[in-house]
């Protein structure tokens, strides 16, 4: 929808394919976190001084290694702008800070932190929030999507659903159109200027999975059926280029005030990141790092702070008096863990935390009794949909995709560009690298969307 409304304001025909009955997608389902920063009318409202370069060094280094540094500069450059862009489309924010570490606010304040006032990356960037959200308490994907729905109900853009792209067709060098299904028909279509694919990622695609990314494989997808990886795949048949497949986001499916009043422990017993970072660098950190299975251990105190219903249900799997006994109970090496808390207790009675630096605020000793979750616990769970799904602890997505210019233009496998084939969103690879922060596919997506609608309208035919 953005590459279609930025091609649209350059008086180019435009015509926006949808593959499902309705504008939207998993975007519409989402948080709805826009990573913006860089000094939004948003941030100067809430009280809060933000520049491009430091928007840049924390997403360099939240989102690396091996982050698309100029891609990042050029985001972060553009940031403001694309913020206020938000808001002539008709998305509302409402000047106000969620101050709490979570997945998404209660409350519908505009702006949330995602890590920047976490370790290591306060010492690497001035921190600020950047979690921009639309004004909705909770999920705020639907709202987002509605105003951009209603934008291009009221342009000039022919949107044309049911839609599914098939292939693409070539006239010479040049991506010339594209071959696609409607309801069982098949129909030939010329791009006179260009195309842009932004039709997901390819979390529902296992055999793509099994070749790019294996690890994300048997966990919960976040996404539709419509992250099929058509996009790239039909792409790759023209000769495009593809960058940072084995790309992913690989979140913990655990309430985060839970999380930070706890210890998060890996197979061996042992802690191996700061519990109150954000819970997007947690869950990667412990699939990619190998930590899994992860268990969460609380004390009794712990537990009890956080209201019955932020807790999403989890319950200690085991609980003791005893570390000892819990270790056997769980399977864990003898000393683990009364090692593990025992040096964590040593310098919280001071609101230390020296080994992974865990704000003052989030420190203090741990207490028997003990509960401990397991986390990967592989378990059927309701899907919410009336039927259950595998929980292995663990939700996913791709991020890699189809190699780009800033300007969205797929490059092929020799470096040039493909004249006519552009690319957004999750179809390409985009400012992930090996790290992944809320926010960053929404804007990403939108941002480069934008720049790939306006190229593609003013290239030549």
């Amino acid at each position: 929808m953005c590459a279609a409304l930025e091609a649209a304001t350059t008086g180019a025909q435009t015509l926006l394919l949808e593959g499902a009955s309705g504008l939207g997608g998993v975007s519409a389902i989402s948080g709805g976190e826009i990573y913006l920063g860089g000094g939004t009318a948003l941030q100067k409202a809430t009280g809060f001084e933000d520049s491009p370069e430091e928007m840049a060094k924390f997403l360099t280094a939240a989102l690396g290694p091996f982050a698309d540094e100029q891609r990042i500069a050029v985001y972060s450059e553009g940031s403001a702008e694309h913020f206020d862009w938000f808001v002539k489309q008709g998305v509302p924010f409402k000047p106000g800070l969620w101050d709490k570490p979570s997945w998404v606010p209660f409350t519908d304040d505009g702006l949330m932190w995602l890590g920047e006032n976490t370790f290591p990356f306060y010492d690497l960037a001035v921190p600020a929030p950047r979690g921009h959200r639309p004004q909705t308490p909770g999920f705020a994907g639907v709202l987002l999507m509605e105003r951009l729905i209603g934008r291009v109900a009221n342009s000039s853009i022919d949107v044309r659903t049911n839609t599914k792209i098939l292939r693409l067709v070539v006239d010479g060098d040049r991506v010339a159109g594209v071959v696609v299904s409607h309801f069982g028909a098949t129909l030939t279509l010329r791009a006179r200027r260009g195309v842009v694919l932004c039709v997901g990622g390819f979390i529902y695609n296992d055999d793509m999975l099994a070749l790019h990314a294996p690890h994300l494989l048997g966990h919960s997808k976040i996404g539709t059926e419509g992250d099929d990886g058509r996009g790239i795949l039909i792409a790759q048949a023209v000769g495009a280029q593809v960058k940072n497949m084995s790309g992913g986001q690989s979140a913990l499916n655990l309430p985060v005030q839970l999380m930070i009043r706890s210890l998060l422990l890996n197979r061996h017993g042992q802690r191996f990141i700061n519990e109150d970072t954000y819970g997007g660098l947690i869950g990667h950190a412990a699939l990619v790092g190998g930590h899994a299975p992860i268990y969460m251990l609380l004390d009794e105190t712990g537990f009890e702070e956080v209201p019955e219903d932020e807790r999403l249900g989890r319950q200690p799997a085991w609980v003791s008096d005893d570390l000892g006994e819990l270790e056997m109970e769980i399977g864990l090496a003898e000393g683990s863990l009364q090692t593990t808390v025992g040096l964590y207790n040593r310098h919280a009675t001071t609101g230390e935390d020296p080994q992974f630096h865990k704000r003052s605020s989030f420190v203090r000793p741990l207490s028997p009794p003990y509960g401990v979750v397991d986390v990967c616990a592989h378990e059927y769970v309701p899907d919410g949909e009336g039927g259950t799904v595998l929980n292995t602890g663990f939700g996913a997505f791709t991020t890699g995709g189809l190699a780009t210019s800033i300007d969205g233009q797929v490059i092929d496998l020799t470096g040039n560009l493909i004249p006519g084939l552009y690319a957004a969103g999750r179809t390409a690879s985009g400012i992930q690298a090996s790290g992944y922060i809320s926010g960053t596919s929404l804007g990403d997506g939108t941002f480069f969307g934008r720049r790939a609608g306006r190229a593609a309208a003013t290239s030549l035919p």
